[in-house]
């Protein structure tokens, strides 16, 4: 009897906790997504040049690396996730601004096809409580030769390619969201602030992709 009652208890505990770390996790990356939108209009604005678009996104992604996995469990963790979010916001502007100019509906409608997305594979993990950690070898095998296409790509500059790769990305992307979800509700991820890293980086991926092959069909691209 004290044994199921004890069992029953870290049942509870864990469901608490994970309620806590999905929460959190929402809260996070929804006041990311917001600064990086506001950072993204700024570039916009400048009219950033891809030069130091790309500077802002190497910055972005070596404080990624470096420093957010060594700060996540401290409140310095989320003042260094916004940086990081801001910068890759703001590394948008030249992609934003070309396509702002040429079709605006492109942006609104790859901006709202990204909402459809993530909102569809969230609530499909978290209705289904389905454990995805059996993506995990192939996501990271597809991100391997979906970047080796791309850097190929950059060389042979063929659009079939292009729009495999951008194609793929949005795959692998719903891939993460899926995998990434389910780490949160099996308690695979604890950290709130490493959740929201997560997530936001599949939706600025899945974002821009489908920018890309919008375009791309529009005549834009």
């Amino acid at each position: 009897m004290y044994q199921n009652q004890s069992v029953a208890q870290r049942t509870a505990d864990s469901v608490l906790s994970t309620n806590k770390v999905l929460r959190n996790t929402y809260m996070l990356l929804s006041m990311t997504l917001l600064f990086s939108a506001v950072m993204a209009a700024v570039g916009v604005t400048m009219q950033v040049s891809p030069g130091a678009a790309l500077v802002a996104d190497i910055v972005a992604i070596a404080m990624l690396w470096f420093v957010l996995p060594r700060t996540a469990n401290s409140a310095t963790g989320i003042p260094v996730l916004f940086a990081i979010t801001g910068l890759l916001g703001f590394g948008l502007g030249p992609v934003l601004g070309y396509y702002l100019s040429v079709n605006p509906a492109i942006v609104m409608t790859a901006l709202g096809g990204t909402g459809v997305i993530f909102l569809g594979l969230s609530a499909y993990a978290l209705t289904t409580r389905k454990d995805f950690s059996f993506l995990a070898g192939f996501l990271m095998v597809g991100m391997f030769v979906v970047l080796g296409a791309a850097v190929l790509n950059i060389f042979l500059g063929i659009p079939a390619l292009f729009l495999t790769v951008n194609a793929a990305v949005i795959l692998i992307m719903s891939g993460f969201i899926l995998y990434e979800t389910s780490q949160i509700i099996h308690n695979g991820e604890t950290n709130y602030i490493m959740a929201t890293a997560s997530l936001f980086l599949s939706l600025i991926n899945l974002f821009q992709a489908l920018l890309h092959i919008l375009g791309a069909f529009s005549g834009d691209d």
